[in-house]
C-alpha cells in the first residue's frame, strides 16, 4: 500500500481512484463532501467503504458511475479503469462502460426499477445496448440471470412488475442486471437495506457466490459493521468526506486505531457485555457547509483530547504493513470514561 492508503494485490487492479472530491454547489460555493479520496480495487477483492449516513460513501459511489450532474457538481482527481481516466468521458463514453464495465446495485430497487416495464424487458434493455445478442437470445440471457441470483420460476418472474415482488426478490433482480454484462467492478450501496435478516443472509451469500465466479472486484458499501465483518478483505473507513481509517477487515477488527473507528466498534451490542447502555457517539456528522476543512474533522466530537493531540493537516499514516490511520490523534484516545489513552 502507497502513502495515499493505495493496496497493489497480486491479483490484477481493476480500477484505481486517485485523489477524488466531489464538491456539490451550495449558494455561490461549492463543498466538496468526497474529499481527497484514493483507493485500489483489485479483482477478487471485497473492499468495504463503512461510516455513518452523511459521511460521502453513495457520492463516493454515484462519482464512480458518472451519475451525477456535472452542473451542478465539481468533480477532480483521477478514476482510472483500463489504464484510462474515465471523469474525461463525456456521457455517451461513459455509457459504454457503465453497467458493462462497472455495475451497480442499488439501495433501493423499487425506486431503481421501472415500474411500468416488465422484469424481464429491464434485464434485457442493458443486453441490448452493450451486447450484440439478437432478441430471442437476450430473453434467454435474461432468464438465466433470475435463475443465477436465485429467483424460483424464472419464466414467470420474468413476466412480472416490480410492485407484484417482495423486498427481496426485487433485490436480486437489481443484482441481476448489475452483472448481466459480467461487469469487471462492481458497487454494492447498502444492498441489504430494509431486507430482513433472512433475506439479507441470503443477498450476501449470492453476492459471495458471484463474486467467486466472476472474478470482479467489489465496493461494498454499508453502515452495518457485521455485514463488513462477514464480507470484507479489506475495509475503508469513511467519516466526513475522508477516508480515516483503511486495513484489512482482520485488522480492521482485532486492532483498530482511529477514535472513530473504535467508537463504531464500541457502538456495537456485545452478548459478553455487563454494560446496561450502549456506547454512543457524541454530535453529528456536520453538514457540507458546516464541515471544518482544517484540522482533524472528527475532534469536534471527541472535545476531550486535546486539540494539540490532533494534527493541524491530518494525513494518513501506515503504522504497520498496508494498515492506515488519519491523523496522531489515536495515539492519544481514549474514552471519556477512560482515564488515559489506549
Amino acid at each position: 500500500m502507497d502513502k495515499r492508503g493505495a493496496v497493489v494485490k497480486k491479483e490484477e487492479k481493476v480500477l484505481s481512484i486517485k485523489h477524488l472530491q466531489t464538491g456539490f454547489q451550495l449558494n455561490d460555493h461549492y463543498y466538496n463532501a468526497v474529499d481527497d479520496v484514493s483507493f485500489d480495487l483489485a479483482s477478487n477483492e471485497i473492499l468495504a467503504i463503512v461510516g455513518e449516513s452523511g459521511c460521502g460513501k453513495s457520492t463516493l459511489a454515484t462519482t464512480i458511475m458518472g451519475l451525477l450532474d456535472r452542473n451542478k457538481t465539481r468533480i477532480s482527481g483521477e478514476i482510472i479503469y483500463k489504464d484510462t481516466d474515465i471523469t474525461k468521458f463525456d456521457e455517451n463514453s461513459y455509457n459504454k462502460i457503465r453497467g458493462n464495465d462497472i455495475g451497480m446495485i442499488f439501495q433501493d430497487p423499487l425506486s431503481a426499477l421501472n415500474p411500468l416495464m416488465r422484469i424481464e424487458t429491464q434485464i434485457e434493455e442493458s443486453l441490448s445496448y452493450h451486447t450484440e445478442l439478437d432478441a430471442a437470445a437476450r430473453n434467454v440471457r435474461a432468464l438465466e440471470l433470475l435463475e443465477q441470483v436465485g429467483i424460483p420460476n424464472p419464466k414467470r418472474v420474468g413476466k412480472q412488475y416490480p410492485h407484484e415482488l417482495s423486498g427481496g426478490m426485487r433485490q436480486r433482480v437489481i443484482i441481476a442486471i448489475a452483472i448481466a454484462c459480467d461487469p469487471k467492478v462492481l458497487i454494492a450501496d447498502e444492498p441489504t437495506t430494509a431486507l430482513d435478516v433472512t433475506i439479507q443472509a441470503q443477498i450476501l451469500d449470492l453476492l459471495k457466490n458471484l463474486q467467486e465466479k466472476t472474478g470482479s472486484g467489489i465496493i461494498l458499501i454499508t453502515h452495518d459493521l457485521g455485514v463488513v465483518a462477514e464480507m470484507a478483505d479489506r475495509v475503508a473507513v469513511m467519516y466526513a468526506g475522508q477516508f480515516v481509517e483503511v486495513a484489512s477487515a482482520e485488522e480492521l477488527f482485532t486492532n483498530p486505531k482511529h477514535p472513530y473507528t473504535r467508537s463504531l466498534l464500541q457502538s456495537i451490542p456485545q452478548e459478553n457485555s455487563e454494560a446496561d447502555e450502549l456506547h454512543v457517539i457524541e454530535g453529528t456528522v456536520p453538514s457540507l457547509s458546516k464541515l471544518p476543512r482544517k484540522g482533524c474533522r472528527f475532534a469536534p466530537r471527541i472535545p476531550w483530547v486535546a486539540e494539540n493531540e490532533h494534527e493541524e493537516n491530518p494525513v494518513l499514516h501506515e503504522i504497520s504493513p498496508q494498515h492506515f490511520v488519519r491523523c496522531t490523534c489515536y495515539e492519544h484516545f481514549r474514552f471519556r470514561d477512560e482515564g488515559s489513552a489506549v
